[in-house]
């Protein structure tokens, strides 16, 4: 018997309005691991007011930040009590190791509930001195509140992580939110909707609608109650929802790809170095908006470490994602699969030399072997997201020409730098474009550190004050010192 699984709208679980539903299929294996509703306009507009209800006259509207951090702490716990079962639930979305999740993605989501808790009550505003009005004394001050209500679209490769991204700063703000989750990976967020009301928040806070995103995302963008949109996911489709949401003058953040590049010097710790770049890279499946694909090396270890690295990707166990002694799951999706297939064969037309992987259509399963090219800078393959398995390695002669090879790229999310050198890694953290600089290591995310990227990699920034902030109006008041007073 297959689960089937309601919006969770004001507090409650509900069908879609029209009774539809659709099926969230295991890549891996293609089992049907359940059925949500299929939302529809009316259903989230249906959230929209009772999200809205809850910040304009509701009981969240009277909460103190002291009130609104006991719930994150709360909520944290709870979270923390289900990791195993959030773990699983989007590793089956996804095809993806169990492990992974547990590792990295569930222990960064209690620190971010933890975190935003911390910052709740303490969202402040300033006084600021001014000459007066007129020749008269006047006090100015400032104060922060909540945007309004939030959408947040979600993205399906590390969905719940992500998730709480948005959600922790924003209900530390004292917004209120609809989250849209992927179609591909809705089921954690409607378990977290479900631990939120265990926590305690008053129904209507937090709101899930499962649909497709040309239904219910493009509603959330356009609907006239929402104030602000959060998006992770593609360019193109963030484009779309810029257009849709910006033309009404809501806030938008932009979470957006990358084409992130790791950078090997010739005074690195070379065994460290290839490591850390094939944890950049195949982890997640390369499904990562930070995968590290274009790894530029120095041309005195070009060669050896191109081998080192194709040695690696060809040790890497590829199967299914339930086995203890499996490295790497399956892609998302088929469609994910094709497109990754598709960026494979034109790396191969393009002249780049296939070192490890290739395309490999034996296996029942979206799955596609870790590959290792060595190119150019100007191929596809080193230009174009492929949100897969695919690395590209790339030479450089010294450090300016590095530079210019990393900045050669529309993205700006991450980059790592691998050196010996401190002056070295300070200069090319000053020189690399991009939203987030490594040294030494892969995407050090953390709950206190803002995280958001550059030029095609998005606008915004999510995580530590900023984030919370990034869901806050300042409102600044002056009042006239009138002596007759």
């Amino acid at each position: 018997m297959i689960e089937k699984k309601g919006h969770y709208i004001a507090g409650r679980e509900v069908e879609a309005s029209d009774g539809k539903t659709m099926r969230v299929i295991n890549p891996a294996t293609d089992e049907v691991l359940a059925e949500v509703a299929q939302g529809t306009a009316v259903d989230m507009d249906t959230a929209v007011k009772a999200a809205y209800a809850q910040l304009t006259q509701g009981a969240w509207q009277r909460l103190s930040g002291e009130d609104r951090g006991r719930l994150l702490y709360k909520l944290a716990e709870l979270v923390e009590r289900d990791t195993g079962r959030i773990a699983d639930l989007d590793a089956a979305c996804i095809g993806r190791p169990r492990q992974e999740p547990r590792l990295l993605d569930l222990p960064n989501a209690v620190s971010t509930l933890r975190n935003c808790a911390g910052w709740a009550d303490k969202i402040e505003g300033r006084t600021i001195p001014t000459p007066g009005y007129m020749g008269t004394p006047t006090l100015s001050y400032t104060s922060r509140e909540p945007v309004g209500v939030v959408g947040a679209i979600l993205p399906w490769n590390t969905p719940f992580m992500i998730t709480v991204w948005k959600l922790a700063p924003l209900l530390a703000a004292g917004c209120t939110v609809v989250l849209k989750p992927s179609e591909e990976a809705p089921l954690s967020a409607l378990h977290l909707a479900r631990l939120c009301q265990e926590a305690g928040f008053p129904g209507g806070v937090v709101n899930v609608v499962t649909g497709l995103g040309e239904v219910v995302g493009h509603e959330l963008c356009v609907h006239p109650l929402v104030d602000k949109i959060s998006f992770t996911g593609s360019p193109e489709v963030g484009r779309i929802i810029q257009g849709s949401a910006g033309s009404l003058f809501k806030h938008v953040a932009l979470e957006l790809g990358g084409k992130s590049p790791q950078i090997v010097f010739e005074d690195a710790d070379l065994e460290r170095a290839v490591q850390g770049c094939a944890l950049g890279i195949f982890f997640n499946s390369g499904q990562v908006c930070a995968a590290g694909s274009r790894i530029l090396v120095h041309h005195s270890l070009l060669n050896d470490f191109a081998q080192r690295l194709a040695e690696i990707a060809g040790s890497i166990k590829v199967g299914d994602p339930t086995a203890d002694d499996v490295q790497m799951g399956s892609l998302a999706s088929r469609t994910q699969q094709e497109r990754v297939n598709h960026y494979i064969s034109q790396g191969i037309k393009e002249g780049a030399q296939l070192l490890s992987g290739g395309i490999d259509e034996s296996m029942r399963g979206c799955f596609v072997k870790p590959t290792v090219f060595v190119g150019d800078n100007g191929m596809n393959i080193a230009q174009e997201e492929i949100f897969g398995p695919v690395a590209t390695v790339i030479g450089f002669k010294d450090e300016a020409e590095a530079i210019r090879i990393a900045n050669d790229t529309r993205y700006g999310l991450a980059a790592t730098i691998w050196t010996s050198s401190l002056s070295r890694a300070h200069r090319l953290a000053r020189d690399v474009k991009a939203g987030a600089i490594a040294v030494n290591c892969w995407a050090p995310i953390d709950a206190r550190l803002p995280w958001g990227g550059m030029k095609s990699s998005g606008l915004g920034r999510e995580c530590g004050l900023a984030g919370v902030l990034a869901y806050t109006e300042e409102k600044v008041v002056t009042v006239l010192m009138d002596e007759a007073d």
